[in-house]
């Protein structure tokens, strides 16, 4: 129990029918936040900040890439020499030691045999996305529809706010079509 950590997390949001993220918008498949922004829960008594047992962090934002990477730290192992892994350390994070999660910009492209369109949405479903920070960028592979969001103060990406933002909107169009 001291020693012992239990991770449980999903790789995407819920399936259409099989559940619901309100007031998140989206779900599987989609690149909206409902889609892929899954549960996470850290069981760890032994090793978490005492103050942070049974508290829920909202703001630290990270990846299964990074679960990854804070794993070796949390088990005090280096990772493999001559790799270099992609994901950051946010294992103070996950211990509820800080609430700050990674640093870098995340990034999404739907599945490419997955549609577009459907679920009952009159929408397209955009082909990539980057979250950095409060800031979530969707843009289809043509450029077209670009959607901006401010997540902090709009997490159900309800109010495009892209022609407010274009620098930003420029910023995250140029690192995801890099990526």
């Amino acid at each position: 129990r001291e020693a012992t950590i239990v991770i449980f997390c999903s790789d995407n949001g819920h399936h259409e029918g099989a559940g619901r993220s309100a007031p998140l918008r989206g779900a599987k498949t989609w690149l909206y936040e409902g889609g892929i922004r899954p549960p996470l829960i850290v069981w760890a008594p032994g090793l978490m900040e005492p103050g942070a047992i049974g508290t829920t962090n909202e703001s630290a934002i990270f990846s299964a890439i990074d679960i990854n990477r804070s794993l070796y730290t949390l088990a005090g192992v280096s990772s493999p020499s001559k790799i270099e892994l992609d994901g950051e350390d946010v294992s103070a994070a996950m211990l509820g030691r800080s609430p700050a999660g990674r640093s870098a910009p995340l990034f999404w492209r739907r599945p490419p045999d997955r549609p577009g369109f459907g679920f009952g949405y009159e929408e397209d479903n955009p082909d990539l996305a980057v979250r950095e920070g409060k800031w979530k960028y969707l843009v289809n592979y043509d450029g077209s529809t670009p959607q901006l969001y401010d997540l902090e103060a709009d997490p159900s990406e309800s109010t495009n706010v892209a022609t407010e933002h274009p620098d930003v909107v420029k910023r995250l169009h140029d690192a995801v079509t890099v990526w």
